[in-house]
């Protein structure tokens, strides 16, 4: 695959594989790719890692066995003196030596290390000791044997949003080259897909994939098989409670907020920044709330400024603008700035005091409640999956959008605001 080759060509030196299980990402990565890599690097040194000594063992017979089966293709063979399962050399001068997670690394040194399943079970994956081990591990152990210019791929199947593969995102997503491959294709597939193809249909179609789901339960199939790990149940925000609709209910005029997140990196190479993100909400006159609006973008301070006055003049004056006041002068000017832009608009600068669960708990008890609603809109799904994952999730941009839109609406009721929203849908 593309990606292997630009490990093999130093284009990158991180790779990260999340497939499900069963699709052979192993035999690709821990058995074949091995005998391929040493016809490219023929005297480096391969460190093989998987959860036990024994899995990372049988990778090592396995890839062994293709290299004597296919010796006069690859241009080279296993040494008759080094032949272990654990631990061979080439007759070219390369190296192969597999362990299992947290074994013994002193003395050896590697231009390769191949991570493969460094989770064994969900148990595992779901005590936060075992997560602090194999975290451990592969920064003490594992980095500080690698060579200069070494590279690591790891591959597995992700089985909870905090495991290796989360951290490392977490830690250093620049640093790593990521291929997503879910059972079933969505949006943005990085093999192109149509929607909701198998990765693999000869071996298991899609009516087999949507049986498995039934049997292995939604917290397993989004993380087992899409690669999409969630928190468990009991989380802050019940999405399931939210409403969709598709115009708004009469009644008296009802006041209107855009409450903004604010962010001014934009997108460049691999980063992974937050998003500028103004939330329109709205209170009816039943006492009901009702998310009229997500806007979310990346972009420059110049790019996040014109898409804030782009918001207020398509939003109107009767639309209120919440605007968060950063610690420290640099956040002060930034407010009085977007301000002095948004000048015959009505604007309420607000400091945020408090966890960020602390001050989303008043809005998601609403939601839990059945008390809010969304406008039916393309922007609904990254919200409600922001929402599901918070607070474990990787960004709450439009979280924090939604508090301080629902608290400034505890605060001003004032009967000149009207609502300047079409009825139905957008």
């Amino acid at each position: 695959m593309n990606e292997l080759e630009a490990l093999s060509r130093g284009d990158t030196d991180r790779l990260m594989v999340q497939m499900p299980p069963g699709s052979a990402k192993s035999t690709y990565t821990s058995i074949l790719f091995p005998a391929w890599w040493f016809t490219r690097h023929p005297r480096d040194s391969i460190i093989a890692a998987s959860h036990t000594a024994g899995l990372a063992t049988y990778f090592g017979r396995r890839a062994r066995s293709i290299i004597d089966e296919e010796a006069p293709s690859l241009g080279y063979n296993i040494s008759v003196r080094d032949r272990a399962n654990s631990h061979w050399s080439t007759s070219l001068g390369g190296e192969y030596y597999a362990i299992g997670i947290r074994g013994a690394l002193i003395g050896r040194r590697a231009d390769l290390a191949i991570i493969d399943d460094p989770v064994k079970s969900q148990a595992e994956a779901d005590s936060l000791i075992h997560r602090d081990r194999l975290w451990d591990w592969y920064r003490s152990d594992l980095i500080p044997r690698l060579k200069p210019k070494a590279r690591i791929i790891l591959i597995m199947t992700r089985w909870h949003q905090d495991d290796l593969c989360g951290r490392l995102l977490e830690h250093d997503a620049e640093e790593w080259r990521c291929l997503t491959l879910p059972a079933l294709a969505e949006e943005g597939d990085q093999l192109n897909r149509p929607l909701g193809e198998p990765i693999w249909p000869e071996w298991e179609d899609i009516p087999g994939l949507l049986r498995r789901r039934t049997s292995v339960g939604q917290r397993a199939w989004l993380a087992q098989y899409q690669q999409s790990p969630r928190p468990e149940a009991g989380t802050l925000f019940k999405v399931g409670c939210l409403e969709f609709i598709d115009w708004l209910p009469p009644g008296p005029p009802a006041p209107v907020v855009r409450a903004w997140d604010l962010a001014a990196t934009a997108t460049t190479g691999r980063n992974d920044p937050d998003w500028t993100v103004g939330v329109k909400l709205t209170r009816h006159d039943s006492g009901r709330y009702t998310v009229l609006d997500v806007m979310r973008l990346r972009g420059s301070p110049r790019e996040v400024e014109d898409s804030i006055v782009t918001a207020a003049r398509a939003d109107g004056r009767g639309v209120t603008i919440g605007l968060p006041v950063d610690p420290g002068q640099a956040g002060k000017s930034q407010t009085t700035y977007l301000t002095s832009q948004l000048a015959g608009y009505h604007v309420v600068p607000s400091r945020e005091t408090g966890a960020k669960a602390t001050r989303a708990a008043p809005v998601a008890s609403q939601i839990e409640g059945g008390n809010v609603s969304l406008f039916r809109a393309n922007w609904n799904h990254a919200f409600i999956e922001e929402l599901r994952d918070f607070p474990f999730g990787r960004k709450d941009d439009q979280v924090d959008a939604l508090s301080r839109a629902f608290t400034m609406l505890l605060d001003i009721v004032p009967p000149s605001r009207t609502l300047t929203v079409p009825h139905m849908a957008r």
